[in-house]
């Protein structure tokens, strides 16, 4: 077992590891920004204290920014689990009925979106390749890894590799 495996076991599909969205207050790091932007306004999106309502609309404003500044269409009321990474936000886009489990990694130019049916559910601890497209009511199971431009149009069971066009599994991670 190599230390990559070793590693990707590590990390868990149903705590959301939330250390891993955190950056420091004065870092340049758009991703994690745009990212807590997301989570600031899904916090205080509902609540009718006049003062939260004012963060949430100044949250959407620090979204609209960082979504330019990424280049990442990641609607502000995503269903993203906890502790997702992207380390390069450019070109991601999200549908905002997609469901992303927790501790995910989606690289760039990563689309999650419809055929015009229901949106993808990605569970927990899935790693998405660079330019992979996931494309309609599929189901990624838990552990699993989508390679780098595999276009998923089926379910991937938990823990296998799909990669290629249109994606097929090619084994355990």
């Amino acid at each position: 077992m190599n230390n990559l495996t070793q590693e990707h076991d590590l990390v868990s599909a149903e705590i959301a590891d939330w250390s891993r969205e955190k950056k420091a207050f004065y870092s340049w790091d758009p991703s994690r920004s745009l990212l807590a932007s997301v989570r600031i306004y899904q916090h205080y999106s509902a609540s009718r204290n006049p003062l939260f309502m004012l963060i949430s609309k100044i949250t959407v404003l620090r979204h609209r920014f960082w979504s330019v500044v990424t280049g990442a269409d990641i609607p502000i009321n995503s269903k993203l689990g906890g502790g997702l990474l992207i380390p390069h936000p450019n070109g991601i886009v999200i549908h905002p009925d997609a469901v992303i489990g927790p501790n995910c990694l989606i690289f760039q130019q990563v689309t999650i979106g419809t055929r015009s049916e229901s949106p993808p559910v990605i569970g927990g601890n899935v790693n998405i390749g660079a330019g992979a497209k996931i494309l309609g009511n599929v189901s990624i199971g838990n552990h699993a890894n989508i390679g780098a431009n595999a276009v998923v149009i089926k379910n991937i069971p938990a823990g296998k590799t799909a990669v290629g066009v249109p994606a097929r599994i090619v084994g355990d991670h």
